[in-house]
């Protein structure tokens, strides 16, 4: 679980054995905290400054509040959206993105091509155009992608030149295509027709590319997935001794008073600040900073009150507990009985924007159960 880990975090920073032996232990508490976000290793910062796509930031602060918690669960298709920029900074309308980082269990739900759309040339002439046919096609061959059999149309529509501003076209069938075998990734086309479908030269209509326009315009594919990690949870198990280590102890070196006086404590929320900046990795999340994962502590006594969120079984188990009717029946524990998902903005190795939902990481109430 969570706690766990931050728990052995919270041991190697506050106890007094070796230097080795703390170190070994926030490495240990490390290496599990990754794989609750589904990491073998922290990706590498950038190599330089690096502003995330706007879209990205827009959709975390869409889906998320300042501390990463999800405002709904139903905002987000999926529990990962990655983002990719375009790889032939071409001013043609060719486009390549490149999608080793997707992980072979993760499922594609939905593929979005984000291009900019410029303001449209001053044209000379009586003739003007307010309305133009954008087409996307798969690139099937690479050498012949103006060809029929070269190339597989994914979605057309009439475009408006009267406005500039982002133009979204649905490229699921082609990313599927491309994750399975990632050989058949030869990239997209876009052209621009008139209304009667013939080809414009110059096109009135160009989006911006990689090339020589800002950051936040450049070409983008956008990716929906769901990695089949709902509700997943970290087991304790694989900590050298469990919770207990000589010379270390899980209740922080507290006195045997402090730790009577939180028993006799009623079950309640207690702050628990998980801050990426102080465990090394602000280089790589972009949002948010750290969050309040929070924990349940106190007691659970007999009688369990409704204050207490008390389940049925906690209810009975009190009361055997209280009359001792069963020998080694301890009392309920107060543990989270209410979680809510947070989610992460950051770069992954190839330095994409990656943003994914993580459930049952804050404890949002605590009941005796």
């Amino acid at each position: 679980m969570l706690g766990t880990v931050l728990l052995l975090l919270a041991v190697a920073k506050t106890a007094c054995p070796s230097p080795a032996s703390v170190a070994s232990w926030r490495a240990e508490a490390l290496k599990k905290l990754l794989e609750v976000f589904g990491m073998e290793d922290p990706p590498a910062p950038p190599t330089h400054f690096k502003q995330p796509p706007q879209y990205m930031v827009d959709l975390f602060n869409t889906v998320a509040n300042a501390d990463g918690v999800t405002k709904n669960p139903d905002i987000l298709e999926g529990n990962t959206v990655r983002s990719f920029l375009d790889k032939t900074h071409s001013e043609e309308m060719r486009f390549l993105f490149v999608l080793s980082s997707v992980a072979k269990n993760e499922k594609i739900l939905t593929a979005e091509l984000h291009l900019f759309r410029l303001w449209p040339r001053v044209t000379d002439g009586p003739k003007r155009h307010h309305f133009c046919q954008v087409s996307v096609y798969q690139v099937l061959e690479k050498d012949k992608p103006d060809t029929p059999e070269g190339k597989k149309l994914l979605a057309a529509r009439l475009v408006s030149l009267q406005t500039s501003g982002w133009e979204v076209f649905g490229i699921t069938p082609a990313v599927r295509d491309w994750t399975e075998d990632e050989s058949s990734n030869h990239g997209l086309l876009v052209t621009v027709q008139g209304l009667g479908g013939s080809l414009l030269d110059p096109p009135p209509l160009q989006f911006a590319s990689g090339r020589g326009h800002h950051e936040s315009k450049k070409p983008m594919l956008v990716l929906f997935t769901d990695d089949g990690r709902r509700g997943a949870s970290l087991p304790t198990a694989g900590f050298p001794g469990g919770l207990h280590t000589p010379g270390m102890t899980p209740l922080l070196g507290r006195s045997r008073s402090t730790r009577s006086l939180d028993r006799l404590q009623p079950c309640q929320r207690h702050p628990l600040s998980v801050d990426f900046e102080e465990i090394g990795w602000s280089g790589w999340i972009i949002s948010p900073r750290g969050y309040n994962a929070f924990h349940c502590k106190g007691s659970c006594p007999f009688p369990l009150g409704e204050n207490m969120r008390p389940t049925n079984h906690a209810t009975v188990q009190s009361i055997i507990n209280a009359l001792k009717l069963s020998e080694g029946v301890s009392s309920p524990c107060c543990v989270p009985d209410k979680l809510h998902s947070i989610n992460l903005l950051y770069f992954d190795d190839d330095e994409n924007v990656v943003l994914k939902q993580y459930d049952d990481m804050v404890a949002g109430s605590c009941g005796c159960h």
